[in-house]
């Protein structure tokens, strides 16, 4: 298993022997540890603040039973493999901090999430996930949560209790609305919503005060609500690829956005690929200073 065999017999064994160690099959250092029957404590590593433990891009579609005896390990990477399961064993990781399960086929996550009470980051991002347990409300600690690329077109209503966290993506799902729980997360600063299947932002929207990047790009949006223009601290604010076709002249008291931006990860104002009524595109064009003038003016006259 350690080595491709050689053709032919080897007499001159110096070079020979020189290419049949290049033509070794290289062993990951897990694969080496288990072979060898060393401790999987070996393959901890430890940071300046957190003892890590990855098996990204094995091809594995069971996770190896040995994982779930490291009850000290706080960042766990097991992105990129196969993984259609995720056991409720995790539930026994209790000292986790992160968790990335990105690029698997996961089609739920067990109940026993709620164990985690030290979880702050979580990507289950690029998965098949159909629903979210509503235990997941429990990792009180969340801070930051990655739902993108799934299959989802609800949240529990349980998910409120997050109140801890700042950053969700929501994008590349079959959201149909944004859900009602999200609006009840006030430090919420990032929220990402793109890619679903929205037609409008509810005016619950306004609640969400700590919010300084909001991205709903290439949705069905039909209009641009007022109650976006109350969210003072927006620095980038994305709507391209919709269908808005009238601003309202309370825009410009976005004036933390800065520019028309153009460039998907500049901050600003994003509006382009929107069928925008005259003289809104020219005064697009034109930079913000220009467009914010004329609503105001707008508003006022």
């Amino acid at each position: 298993m350690g080595a491709k065999p050689s053709s032919g017999h080897c007499n001159d064994r110096g070079p020979r022997r020189m290419v049949f160690l290049r033509g070794r099959q290289q062993f990951s250092p897990w694969d080496d540890t288990l072979l060898s029957g060393k401790d999987p404590r070996s393959l901890l590593k430890r940071g300046m603040r957190h003892i890590s433990f990855s098996l990204v891009t094995k091809g594995m579609t069971d996770i190896p039973d040995f994982l779930w005896g490291l009850a000290e390990v706080q960042k766990l990477n097991l992105s990129h493999n196969q993984l259609r399961v995720l056991p409720p064993d995790v539930g026994r990781l209790s000292r986790l901090v992160v968790l990335n399960l990105c690029g698997n086929r996961l089609r739920s996550l067990p109940r026993e999430i709620s164990l985690l009470k030290s979880l702050k980051v979580l990507f289950v991002n690029m998965n098949c996930l159909t629903e979210v347990p509503a235990e997941l409300s429990a990792c009180r600690s969340l801070e930051v949560l990655s739902l993108s690329h799934n299959r989802l077109s609800q949240l529990p209503a349980s998910l409120a209790d997050l109140s801890r966290l700042r950053k969700l993506n929501l994008s590349n799902n079959y959201f149909a609305h944004i859900p009602v729980c999200v609006f009840a997360l006030k430090d919420l600063d990032f929220l990402h919503v793109g890619s679903n299947r929205l037609e409008n932002i509810a005016e619950s929207i306004q609640c969400l005060v700590s919010l300084q990047i909001f991205i709903a790009e290439s949705n069905n949006i039909h209009s641009f609500p007022r109650a976006l223009c109350l969210l003072s601290g927006l620095e980038l604010l994305n709507l391209n690829n919709n269908d808005i076709q009238t601003l309202p002249n309370e825009l410009y008291l976005l004036w933390r956005l800065g520019r028309i931006a153009w460039n998907p990860m500049d901050k600003g104002l994003h509006i382009s690929h929107n069928p925008l009524s005259k003289p809104l595109p020219e005064l697009v064009e034109g930079g913000l200073e220009v467009l914010f003038g004329y609503l105001k003016d707008k508003k006022h006259s």
